[in-house]
């Protein structure tokens, strides 16, 4: 056999198995990975590379000992699973670099951390100033993790009101110009609704390459032309818009009428008027 026809062989075997181990070992990202992981992910490759290029190599051989890498990692990881003391001796505990807003020093120079470092690492999660950050924490995987103090964080809805609809996920219901009927079912929808829609934007569903609908039910839509400007939808604000407009009319019935009874029950169901129009302003206006 020509060496060449080999040296593929070898090649397309390798690929195939090392596919086999990347399953085996699980998804997981390389920021992710321990350093034990990280060693044995580079040995490994090198053990591969060498096989599939040398010739003169036994490939039993280089294959046992592939399988064997593979093999200490994931017993490894089992036992990690099962007792979290064995977890934590084969890949260390975090290590705390700021604490109430103090850089913890001794920490740093026994993880061998440059303050540079750390202060760069902060920069890149938008912090300028390590007195604003509660807790930074050197992760096992060697990435940092950064809580910020209270009043530095920056404020979100549930900080204002307690109770907050969830927002559900979108879903696509055209992709490449085909209806997705399951997706459609999903959101409690039906193709009557979406060509209503598409009919309302003027658009075909052939021409349409992405069209999703978010937890409000508002469609969005990409075409395959990306010059055809389509119109934004109109619904959150005519909505909006209509209930400003009921405000105003019980206003104006208010002052208009004599009777007192009829006048209470306009001004009292304008004020629940204007607190709907309050609550719902930063969802409509979105």
């Amino acid at each position: 056999m020509p060496e060449w026809v080999e040296v593929i062989i070898r090649s397309l075997a390798i690929i195939a198995g090392l596919f086999f181990i990347s399953k085996l070992l699980g998804k997981k990202q390389l920021s992710k990975l321990s350093f034990f992981e990280y060693v044995v992910g580079i040995t490994i490759g090198d053990i591969a590379g060498t096989l599939s290029m040398d010739t003169n190599l036994n490939l039993t051989n280089g294959i046992i000992s592939i399988a064997i890498w593979v093999m200490i990692p994931v017993i490894i990881s089992f036992i990690s699973m099962k007792s979290p003391s064995f977890q934590q001796f084969i890949e260390g505990k975090p290590t705390v670099f700021i604490k109430n807003g103090k850089i913890m020093e001794e920490n740093l120079k026994k993880e061998k951390y440059p303050l540079a470092a750390l202060l760069e690492q902060l920069r890149k999660n938008n912090v300028h100033h390590a007195s604003d950050v509660e807790f930074a924490i050197l992760e096992t995987t060697g990435e940092l993790s950064i809580l910020l103090k209270k009043e530095k964080q920056p404020i979100t809805v549930g900080d204002i009101k307690t109770n907050v609809a969830p927002v559900k996920e979108p879903q696509t219901v055209i992709m490449d110009g085909k209806i997705m009927d399951e997706a459609l079912s999903t959101t409690g929808l039906n193709r009557r609704w979406l060509k209503e829609k598409l009919d309302q934007l003027g658009v075909a569903v052939e021409n349409v390459f992405l069209a999703q609908v978010d937890s409000y039910g508002q469609l969005t839509v990409d075409l395959y032309d990306d010059k055809v400007k389509v119109p934004e939808p109109v619904e959150k604000q005519l909505l909006l818009s209509s209930l400003k407009k009921v405000e105003a009319d019980f206003e104006l019935y208010a002052l208009q009428t004599e009777n007192t009874e009829a006048k209470n029950m306009y001004i009292k169901n304008r004020k629940k008027i204007a607190e709907m129009i309050k609550t719902l302003t930063p969802f409509l206006q979105g």
